[in-house]
C-alpha cells in the first residue's frame, strides 16, 4: 500500500490505508506476544486497543473514496454533495477513534475490575457508533449506485455542473465499466467486510472480557483479522489511488464526454 500511495501519489491513503495496516501489523505482533507470555497483562491491552483502533482510518478511506468516486460519476444521483461524505463520515470516524481510544487507555491502565469495565464499555460505546455510522454510509453508497443505474436522480444538474462533468447522458440501464466499476465492486466488498467486523467487535465487547466470543480466538480470526485482511487485499486490487487518476471515461452507447462551451 505505501508503494500504491506514493506512486498514484494519493497521499491521504498515508494517513488512512497505510496508517490502519501499520496498526494491524503492531497490534498482532503483540497478540503473538501475549500467546507466548498469558500471565502479561502489556502484550494483551495492547493488542486489544491496537486491534480495535486500526480499522478506524481504514473506514476513512473508504469515506474519502465514496465521495470522489461520486463527484466522478455524477453526484446528481447522490443524496449529499461528495465533498459531505468526507466531511461528516471522518468527523464521526475521528469522534468513534478518540471514544475507542479513551476507553483503551482507561482499560489499559488500571488492575481495578470496575475501571476496567468502564473502560470497556466505553470503547463499547465507540464501536457502536462507528457501526451506526457504517450503516448510513452504506445506505447512501447503495442508493447511489442503484439510483445511478437506473437513472433516477435526486435533481438536475446545473449547467456548470454539466459543464465541469466528467461524464454526462443517460445512464438508464447502463452497467459501470472498466476502472469505476472495478472501484465500485471494491468499494462495496470492503465496506461489506468491514461491516461484518464492527458487529462481531460489539458482540464481543458486549460479552464482555470474560465472555466467550472474545476467548475464542477462531471467532476472531474469521471475523477481524480476515476481514480487516480481505478490505487490505482489496483495496490493493481495486486501489482507488490509481482508479480515480484514469484519463479519461469509458463510453458506452447513451453516454458521452462533457465539452465545455
Amino acid at each position: 500500500h505505501v508503494v500504491q500511495a506514493l506512486r498514484s501519489r494519493a497521499w491521504w491513503l498515508l494517513p488512512t490505508v497505510v496508517l490502519a495496516g501499520s496498526g494491524e501489523v503492531l497490534g498482532w505482533i503483540a497478540r503473538e506476544w501475549s500467546h507466548d507470555q498469558p500471565l502479561n497483562s502489556n502484550p494483551f491491552l495492547m493488542q486489544t486497543v491496537a486491534l480495535i483502533l486500526s480499522p478506524t482510518p481504514l473506514i476513512g478511506a473508504l469515506f474519502i473514496t465514496f465521495g470522489r468516486m461520486a463527484a466522478r460519476l455524477g453526484d446528481t444521483y447522490s443524496r449529499l454533495r461528495p465533498r459531505l461524505y468526507s466531511r461528516i463520515f471522518l468527523t464521526c470516524d475521528i469522534v468513534a477513534l478518540f471514544i475507542q481510544a479513551a476507553g483503551g487507555g482507561i482499560a489499559a491502565s488500571t488492575d481495578d475490575v470496575n475501571t476496567g469495565r468502564l473502560g470497556s464499555n466505553i470503547m463499547l460505546a465507540g464501536i457502536v457508533f462507528q457501526l451506526v455510522s457504517l450503516s448510513v454510509f452504506s445506505t447512501l453508497l447503495v442508493e447511489y449506485l442503484v439510483r445511478r443505474h437506473q437513472d433516477r436522480p435526486f435533481r438536475k444538474p446545473a449547467l456548470d455542473e454539466l459543464e465541469d462533468s466528467t461524464i454526462t447522458g443517460s445512464f438508464k440501464g447502463q452497467s459501470l465499466q472498466g476502472p469505476m466499476m472495478r472501484l465500485a465492486v471494491g468499494l462495496c466488498i470492503g465496506t461489506a467486510l468491514l461491516y461484518i467486523r464492527a458487529i462481531y467487535r460489539t458482540v464481543e465487547l458486549a460479552d464482555g472480557w470474560t465472555g466467550k466470543v472474545i476467548q475464542t480466538q477462531s471467532l476472531f480470526i474469521v471475523f477481524d483479522g480476515i476481514m480487516v485482511f480481505g478490505t487490505m487485499l482489496t483495496l490493493n486490487i481495486c486501489h482507488p489511488g490509481q482508479l480515480l487518476k484514469t484519463p479519461e471515461p469509458e463510453l458506452a452507447d447513451g453516454v458521452l464526454p462533457a465539452y465545455k462551451v
